[in-house]
């Protein structure tokens, strides 16, 4: 649009040079001629339809003659539109002069923003009148309506919605303190049915393969829930959950065994393998990376694979979790050197005959 006026202006000062050395004779013939010219498409074509910045250029033209002059004119609009276009123009450059100078309440501080959102975060229960009260005390003046649009305008619901405890939030809140078990049945190429019990810390992602049977008992439940104790107990693991479904494999032996322990039971919903991710996400994993391609002969053959499977996950394989570190190992200092860089070598290791691959530099 302003393109375009800057072209009819341009034009139109050229057209102005031009008629200046004409004579005042020269002058109304052409006037005639275009009055002429302008009247004979009037009345064979419909009304034209003017782009703003026509309507600005005309408009700015025509303001200064009087309303007499102008119904004289033989316009493809009227006078009386030619003056609304002039007043309406006026009245926008005074009305954004206005908005302009317009006096109003300052924007907030971003710092004060990031504040109240940290505090919406870090408790859940405050609505948007605790939170001014507590900036109050910090000496941060601002009013409670702002307060409120801080919240309404970053989609924070109120404070009676945000304070529901959530399965996610106990899950993030108390992975330190959270253990996952599962069992899960695999098939040997005899067609034997092989089941597998195991148990992940949420924290760390450690896994402990505890067993395999194809016979899962009581008595060896139990047992298993035995060697998990005894097991967390000489890692120095603090665990306070343990989160399980509700097969009927778990018997209360296997229950007692860990509530000796401090430890409490919480069983998922039912058909609800979402409560246990975890777990179920490592199944996978194991399904995927290891049991999908190896053909398993028979229990024993099972364990060796699992137990060489449990050492490759925690102390190689990368967790997103982990920020790309493994449960057992911590991250290497990133190479920095521009030298180490340019001569890189690095070695595979296979495990369970290729199946797994670990790289490693070179001695």
């Amino acid at each position: 649009m302003l393109l375009r006026l800057l072209y009819l202006t341009l034009t139109n000062v050229f057209a102005l040079l031009r008629l200046l050395p004409m004579s005042d004779t020269d002058k109304n013939v052409e006037i005639l001629t275009l009055r002429h010219q302008l009247a004979v498409p009037q009345r064979q074509v419909a009304k034209p339809r003017l782009t703003p910045p026509d309507r600005i250029f005309l408009a700015a033209l025509l303001h200064r003659l009087p309303r007499t002059t102008l119904r004289r004119l033989h316009l493809i609009v009227s006078p009386d539109t030619v003056l609304r276009w002039h007043r309406d123009l006026l009245h926008r450059r005074h009305a954004n002069a206005s908005r302009r100078k317009r006096p109003g309440r300052p924007p907030t501080h971003r710092s004060i923003q990031t504040l109240i959102l940290r505090m919406v975060r870090e408790n859940p229960s405050w609505g948007y009148r605790r939170i001014h009260g507590e900036l109050a005390t910090l000496g941060i003046k601002v009013a409670p309506s702002t307060v409120w649009k801080i919240l309404q305008h970053n989609g924070i619901d109120p404070a009676p919605q945000r304070d529901r405890q959530t399965w996610t939030t106990f899950l993030r809140g108390q992975a330190h303190a959270i253990l996952a078990a599962d069992f899960f049945e695999t098939r040997t190429l005899t067609g034997a049915r092989l089941y597998v019990f195991a148990a992940i810390e949420h924290a760390t992602r450690r896994i402990r393969v505890l067993g395999a049977t194809a016979h899962p008992t009581a008595a060896w439940t139990t047992q298993l829930a035995r060697n998990l104790a005894m097991d967390l107990h000489g890692a120095g693991a603090t665990v306070k959950y343990l989160i399980r479904d509700r097969d009927r494999r778990y018997t209360d032996a296997f229950d007692a065994v860990l509530e000796d322990e401090g430890v409490a039971i919480i069983k998922t919903g039912i058909r609800v393998p979402r409560m246990n991710a975890v777990m179920e996400r490592w199944i996978r994993s194991c399904r995927t990376e290891l049991l999908d391609r190896t053909l398993i002969w028979n229990q024993a053959h099972l364990l060796h694979a699992l137990r060489e499977y449990e050492t490759f996950y925690n102390q190689h394989r990368p967790h997103r979790t982990l920020r790309a570190a493994a449960p057992l190992r911590p991250l290497p200092r990133p190479l920095t050197n521009p030298e180490q860089l340019n001569r890189l070598d690095i070695r595979r290791k296979d495990q369970l005959g290729g199946t797994l691959h670990t790289y490693e530099h070179a001695a």
